[in-house]
């Protein structure tokens, strides 16, 4: 199957389009969150953290609800239909679009973060510990993203979405469990350990499975239903 790249773009734009707009407002609350966490004080630290989880966890839930879970309520995909589209310009303009609508604050807050733990009396042990979190909410964001493409019931895609974020709790309480992450969180240096390399590399494994048994399963529909 060929795709038609002059219609993606176009289906990726317009999805951009709808949520500009909101990606500047997140932008805006994601920068307030990183001020939060660069004045150092322990309560600050607490409130920049749980607003900059927050931020990232709402970003990601807009962009697969409009895109695909309100695009389905409001029928509007009888319109794309009507295009020169097939099923697999559809997948891959929605995996880039919403990838890239996601991506945008996804990658300024990391690299705010990090930069805040590099360059300010933070911790620089907390480097790992942030590109820990920031991989489970990616791969949190395929498991959600793959889940809401490939089911037509809201109901599910919506908990597809929540329940994966959700889980970052207990991910970060099981990572304050063990010895290889906890022991170097508060150390002024950069330690690479076993079981972080482990678990980033996992997540990241993960995501790039999900997405890509995703497309590849839409891909060879020859008709969207």
């Amino acid at each position: 199957m060929s795709l038609n790249t002059s219609v993606v773009r176009l289906l990726v734009a317009k999805d951009w389009q709808l949520f500009q707009k909101q990606l500047a407002f997140y932008v805006l609350a994601g920068i307030v969150a990183l001020c939060f966490l660069g004045v150092g004080k322990p309560w600050a630290f607490y409130v920049g953290s749980l607003t900059l989880l927050i931020v990232l966890i709402s970003a990601a839930c807009f962009s697969i609800s409009t895109s695909l879970v309100v695009e389905r309520k409001e029928h509007t995909l009888a319109f794309v239909m009507s295009l020169p589209v097939s099923p697999l310009d559809f997948t891959v303009s929605k995996l880039v679009g919403n990838l890239l609508t996601f991506g945008v604050p996804f990658v300024l807050m990391l690299g705010g973060t990090l930069a805040l733990v590099l360059f300010t009396p933070l911790p620089d042990g907390l480097f790992v510990y942030t590109l820990l979190i920031f991989a489970w909410l990616l791969f949190a964001y395929s498991i959600s993203l793959s889940v809401a493409m490939s089911v037509e019931s809201e109901g599910w895609a919506t908990f597809a979405m929540i329940g994966p974020m959700v889980l970052i709790n207990p991910y970060i309480m099981g990572l304050g469990q063990l010895d290889a992450i906890r022991t170097y969180t508060g150390k002024d240096a950069i330690v690479w350990t076993t079981p972080t390399v482990a678990i980033m590399t996992t997540l990241a494994l993960l995501a790039v499975a999900v997405i890509g048994i995703t497309t590849w399963r839409h891909a060879r529909k020859p008709a969207f239903y």
